[in-house]
């Protein structure tokens, strides 16, 4: 990470989106939703792509992934925890 107290809010959000470009560990996730949250910067899609409750990363042979009733069902392996979002309805 770089150092945050001189940097840019522009600069930040980069350095977000660059950790996540890679597979983060959960100290790196964690430090970097604390910067975010102490910045007032929104992760936006990128909070759907780790567990809530232990914080790893999603890949394929960590997560089960379900679509049901529209909604998308995440289980994560680790901790068995299970988060649910909402699916955007897509026009015909």
């Amino acid at each position: 990470m770089v150092n945050t107290k001189r940097s840019s809010k522009k600069e930040i959000e980069g350095n977000i989106k660059n950790l996540f470009s890679k597979n983060p560990t959960p100290k790196e996730i964690k430090k970097t939703k604390r910067l975010a949250m102490s910045k007032n910067i929104k992760l936006g899609d990128l909070r759907k792509k780790f567990c809530k409750k232990c914080l790893s990363y999603f890949d394929k042979n960590n997560s089960e992934i379900r679509i049901k009733n529209q909604l998308k069902i995440i289980k994560c392996k680790n901790c068995g925890y299970i988060t649910k979002y909402k699916m955007k309805k897509f026009k015909e």
